[in-house]
C-alpha cells in the first residue's frame, strides 16, 4: 500500500499518520512544474500590462482612452521567489529570459544551491524589501501558513505585485486585501486561496488590480499527463522494490520492502 499525491503539493495528505502505519507517500514535483512556473508569468503580465481591466473595458464602456490603461514593463526589474525548489527554479530561468534579477528565499537550500538555480540568495526580509515582484512556490504547513502577512506586506517596495501559485493559506488574504486597497501594493495575481473556489463576495475579486484564478496553474493537459505519468512511474518502481525518486516518508521503505516481500512470498504459494 502507498499514499501518491496528485502533484507537488501534499498538504491533502497526514504524512505523519502515513509514517506510523509503515505507508510510503511520493508527490509528483517537478512533474507540473513547467505549467505552474509558466502561469506564474501569466499572472504577473496580466497585472502589469493590465489585460484583464482592458478586456472588461472592452466589452462593456466607451469613450476612454489607451492612456487610461497603460501598463508598464517588466524588464529591469526584481523578482523575489519565497522557495526554489522544482517550480521555483523553472521560475527563475523564464525569468531570466524576460530580463529579471532574481532573488531567491528558501530556508531548505544552501546559499550555493540557490545560486546554482539561478537566483541570488537573501533572506526574507531583504527579499520583500528589494524585489518589484514576489512570488511565492514553497509548500503549505504549519509552521508557514499566513508567513506573508501584514507585516511582510508592509516591508514590500511600494508599488510592487504580489503572485501566488502555491497555497491559498501561506499568505493571510485579509491583509492582503488592505495592503492593495490602500494602494501600497499596485495588484496581485492570485491561482489560489484559502476557499477554493472564492465566493463571489471575497473582498479581493472585487478589485480591479487583482487577476484571479481557480488553482489552475497545473492544471494543463500537459501537465495532467506528466503527473499522471509521474505517478504510475512511482507506483511501478514501488511495486518492483525500487526506491522511487519522491518519497516524501523515507523511514518506512525498509519496513515497505519488507512487508511486500511477504506478500510476494504469500502469493506464489498459490
Amino acid at each position: 500500500m502507498c499514499v501518491s499525491a496528485g502533484g507537488a503539493g501534499y498538504d491533502t495528505i497526514d504524512v505523519d499518520a502515513c509514517t506510523k502505519a509503515g505507508i510510503p507517500v511520493v508527490n509528483q514535483a517537478g512533474a507540473n512544474a513547467h505549467s505552474v512556473a509558466e502561469h506564474t508569468f501569466a499572472l504577473l503580465l496580466a497585472v502589469i500590462k493590465r489585460v484583464v481591466e482592458s478586456d472588461r473595458k472592452l466589452w462593456t464602456e466607451s469613450g476612454f482612452k489607451r492612456e487610461d490603461l497603460m501598463g508598464d514593463e517588466i524588464h529591469g526589474c526584481t523578482i523575489g521567489l519565497v522557495g526554489i525548489g522544482e517550480i521555483g527554479t523553472r521560475t527563475a530561468k523564464i525569468a531570466v529570459g524576460f530580463g529579471l534579477k532574481v532573488l531567491a528565499y528558501d530556508p531548505n537550500v544552501s546559499a550555493e544551491g540557490i545560486r546554482a538555480r539561478g537566483a541570488e540568495p537573501v533572506n526574507l526580509d531583504a527579499l520583500l524589501k528589494q524585489s518589484d515582484f514576489v512570488s511565492l512556490h514553497c509548500p503549505l504547513n504549519a509552521q508557514n501558513r499566513h508567513m506573508i502577512g501584514a507585516e511582510q506586506f508592509k516591508a514590500m517596495k511600494p508599488g510592487s505585485v504580489f503572485i501566488s501559485t502555491a497555497r491559498g493559506g501561506i499568505h493571510d488574504e485579509v491583509a492582503l486585501y488592505k495592503a492593495l486597497s490602500s494602494g501600497r501594493l499596485r495588484g496581485a495575481g492570485l491561482d489560489v486561496w484559502e476557499v477554493e473556489p472564492p465566493p463571489h463576495e471575497a473582498p479581493l475579486l472585487s478589485l480591479s488590480n487583482v487577476v484571479a484564478t481557480f488553482h489552475t496553474a497545473g492544471v494543463s493537459h500537459g501537465g495532467r499527463r506528466n503527473v499522471a505519468r509521474s505517478s504510475a512511474e512511482q507506483i511501478l518502481m514501488m511495486i518492483d522494490g525500487v526506491r522511487p525518486p519522491h518519497l516524501l516518508n523515507p523511514e518506512v521503505w525498509e519496513s515497505f520492502l519488507k512487508r511486500r516481500e511477504q506478500i510476494l512470498s504469500v502469493s506464489t504459494m498459490f
